[in-house]
């Protein structure tokens, strides 16, 4: 197959480029040619702006279009309408985020939505993320119709993760010493494997899926317990895990998901509770978690004077044990 995609040279995208390439598949890059310019030097590459040039892709087609970079309708709009007629099937990578009421245990992909009073807004912000994404989700129904395919991941995690999001577990446990974690231990926790998301989008590329899918993972219960002693396990250390609970958390002003990733408080635990059911349908496929966690902690330990982008930094830890420590004694 011809494969048009939008982005592909970072994260995501590059492991959607080499899945493609894997596959046998001619690839062509469209992206401004600002990060890793570099990358892949045997495809070809055409050098635009989806908002202001999209001249570039005059003359072309393609037998598929997998969009990894869209986040304003109205900039999704000009790409979608102008590539109509020039590829047969639009992929169009969104988010979980889309979804209105992240206390709701096993949101499906008729769960609904948020929304924005005023449409017309542009500013991406944590509160306009998700109702974006959905918008720029109708967008590409509305033009391409069956011949679109919307795929909505939850914690993208794995080699190249530039977030740190789930890379800083593997790499805070590493370093061993005492580690604060999120109560309670057997809360579910959810994410997906960048190479498993981006072989999913592949193959449903390969097979004109279309519809909605929820893609994270993994395909069976997994406790935040679990997780850390995988995580220990791949990391061949030991370190005391103090598990806080959530009332102190808070009034600490433990922000979730970013001083500690993958945690979310009762009331919008269904982040970490979705059902992917349709996914695993249409193939799916979920490598296991060691896997998963040593791509991430040989990614992590590759790079130099890196700062991690998330998780609790060193002092702020400590100084929340301590208050933890002195929190339940006086409980007792």
């Amino acid at each position: 197959m011809k494969i048009l995609i939008l982005g592909g040279t970072i994260f995501l995208g590059k492991h959607i480029v080499n899945s493609a390439l894997r596959q046998g598949h001619e690839v062509t890059l469209f992206n401004r040619g600002i990060h890793n310019p570099d990358i892949f030097p045997g495809i070809e590459k055409l050098k635009g702006d989806r908002k202001n040039n999209l001249e570039p892709l005059n003359g072309r087609s393609f037998d598929a279009v997998i969009d990894t970079c869209g986040y304003v309708p109205a900039v999704v709009r000009l790409s979608a309408e102008f590539l109509k007629d020039k590829v047969k099937h639009y992929t169009f990578v969104s988010s979980i985020s889309v979804y209105k009421d992240f206390s709701e245990t096993g949101m499906n992909e008729n769960s609904e939505t948020g929304r924005l009073e005023d449409e017309s807004v542009e500013e991406i912000t944590g509160e306009t993320y998700g109702p974006l994404k959905y918008l720029c989700e109708k967008v590409i129904e509305e033009v391409y119709g069956d011949k679109a395919l919307i795929i909505r991941p939850g914690l993208i995690s794995g080699e190249d993760d530039p977030s740190d999001r789930f890379t800083y577990w593997i790499h805070r446990i590493s370093e061993g010493g005492r580690v604060l974690a999120p109560g309670p231990k057997e809360k579910n926790v959810q994410f997906i494997d960048v190479k498993d998301l981006a072989d999913f989008i592949i193959r449903s590329v390969e097979n004109k899926l279309s519809g909605t899918f929820n893609a994270t993972g993994p395909d069976y219960k997994l406790t935040f317990e679990k997780f850390i002693e995988e995580c220990k396990k791949v990391s061949g250390k030991d370190p005391e895990i103090v598990w806080a609970d959530q009332r102190f958390l808070e009034e600490e002003k433990v922000i979730p998901y970013t001083e500690l990733p993958l945690w979310l408080p009762d009331e919008m635990d269904g982040g970490n509770n979705c059902d992917i059911s349709k996914a695993l349908s249409e193939g799916l496929k979920i490598r296991s978690l060691e896997q998963t966690i040593r791509d991430a902690l040989e990614f992590s330990l590759a790079r130099k004077d890196h700062t991690l982008k998330s998780g609790l930094k060193p002092e702020r830890e400590s100084e929340l044990i301590d208050k933890w420590e002195k929190f339940i004694k006086v409980k007792l």
